[in-house]
């Protein structure tokens, strides 16, 4: 059973899905960047659904890599869960993300063309969240600057 957005809203979905994502992390000269993709003509954060009976943390770290090309990820910390409602078909779905901050050993950058993903960019923590399509996102990136303060 899935929780509405808000105490006192009713369910207003038919299937709820889960997804997980990253926030990819790098330090260059002094200063933080993160790691946005380009995708359908709006910059976002690399996320993906859950394949069946994948935990958040693989999911996150499979839908980095397979969105980003950046291998040899790891996990430095979770960000929470976002919670977004879209039209899909006719059917009301919502999409309830669970959010890691990462780090790469090895980021060969690779946008995953068939995702429609067509361009990746590192930016400064401040420059990403103006850059980002999405309040939830922006809510994401307000939560890695706090675990960074």
């Amino acid at each position: 059973m899935s929780m509405p957005t808000r105490p006192d809203q009713p369910e207003q979905h038919n299937r709820l899905i889960a997804a997980a994502g990253g926030v990819v992390c790098r330090r260059e000269n002094g200063r933080l960047q993160v790691l946005l993709i380009l995708r359908r003509g709006l910059w976002d954060l690399p996320k993906g659904k859950l394949e069946e009976g994948e935990s958040p943390e693989t999911g996150a770290l499979r839908e980095v890599e397979e969105e980003t090309g950046c291998r040899d990820l790891r996990i430095t910390g979770p960000l929470g869960t976002t919670l977004h409602h879209y039209e899909e078909d006719g059917e009301q779905v919502a999409k309830r993300t669970w959010w890691y901050a990462m780090e790469s050993g090895q980021p060969d950058l690779r946008p995953q063309l068939e995702e429609d993903i067509k361009a990746l960019e590192w930016t400064d923590l401040p420059g990403a969240s103006d850059k980002v399509a999405f309040d939830n996102l922006r809510i994401v990136l307000a939560r890695l600057a706090e675990t960074l303060a």
